[in-house]
């Protein structure tokens, strides 16, 4: 038995709750692991709420939350290639299973193994914020130069855009809160505290001709008032809100593989997909954890260490 931290039924904050639960027994191509560190994300507060169905794996409640780990294989299940009992590795839990536990059960296709030199802690980040900053600029395709502005430049995945695309040698404007400014600037990012003033004049100051590409990863009416900065709509990828394609942008194309894995590790191993992680807590601690994730008051990323 192991504990774990997840929900009984849909709903917010109050049906959270600490339960043990055997360890899962890995299913076809699946792999069993004891979880290291696990990543905190937005979308483990929009599964519980019940916005996201289809993510569950069919699982009876109750369910465990979170969605991206970083730990130690265990078991094997049936056609896994590439992966052994005992190989640190870093992935997704598409299974249904969660991550705020002890132990659970990773998709082997999109589990990879961990390479010498990054540590579970950094891994844990990648297969959300990572992978999401490489796929959102592979498809925008900019060249050095380009600008690009990141809307919602201070989360997790905010600040592994800005650090990617300054990597790639954009020039990179953010928009956030106050909280946000600190972190963004120390990246080199051109901040837009949103809570003072008209955006969109703000970044016409900077950027006088507008923007090359956008990322935006707020949606909704964020999105389309900075949608007009982009120079050619096309050039507007949004992570969260599909309606982007009403504006004549794109949702980003997600690449949920091992080969996307181990390409934003590497790309962390050299520095240019460092995540900024501001908080680290305990697996007690995983409700504050989520909570903070949940009341947009982070910066950066938050990850619980289990072991």
């Amino acid at each position: 038995m192991g504990q774990a931290w997840g929900f009984g039924r849909y709903g917010g904050p109050e049906v959270q709750e600490f339960f043990d639960r055997p360890d899962p027994v890995p299913g076809q191509g699946e792999v069993l692991i004891r979880v290291d560190v696990a990543g905190v994300n937005p979308l483990d507060h929009l599964l519980r709420s019940g916005l996201v169905p289809g993510l569950d794996g069919g699982r009876p409640f109750p369910r465990v939350l979170g969605m991206e780990a970083a730990g130690t294989v265990l078991a094997l299940g049936a056609d896994v290639d590439g992966l052994a009992v005992g190989d640190a590795v870093f992935g997704f839990a598409f299974t249904g299973g969660g991550t705020y536990a002890e132990t659970t059960v990773l998709s082997a296709p999109n589990t990879a193994r961990i390479p010498a030199g990054l540590s579970a802690t950094v891994a844990a980040t990648l297969p959300v914020a990572g992978t999401t900053a490489v796929d959102a600029l592979d498809q925008l395709g900019l060249p050095a130069g380009a600008t690009v502005l990141v809307n919602g430049v201070g989360g997790g995945v905010g600040l592994a855009v800005a650090r990617l695309a300054a990597g790639r040698e954009l020039r990179v404007t953010g928009t956030g809160s106050t909280a946000k400014r600190e972190h963004a600037e120390a990246i080199g990012v051109r901040f837009i505290d949103y809570s003072t003033g008209d955006v969109v004049a703000a970044a016409r100051e900077l950027v006088p001709d507008g923007v090359d590409g956008i990322v935006d990863l707020v949606g909704g009416a964020s999105l389309r008032t900075v949608a007009p900065l982009a120079r050619d709509p096309r050039n507007v990828i949004a992570v969260g809100d599909s309606a982007v394609a009403e504006l004549g942008g794109r949702f980003v194309e997600r690449r949920l593989d091992r080969a996307n894995l181990e390409r934003s590790a590497r790309l962390a191993i050299d520095g240019l997909l460092a995540p900024v992680i501001t908080a680290v807590h305990p697996l007690a601690d995983a409700p504050a954890a989520l909570a903070t994730v949940e009341n947009g008051h982070t910066s950066g990323k938050v990850v619980i260490k289990v072991t």
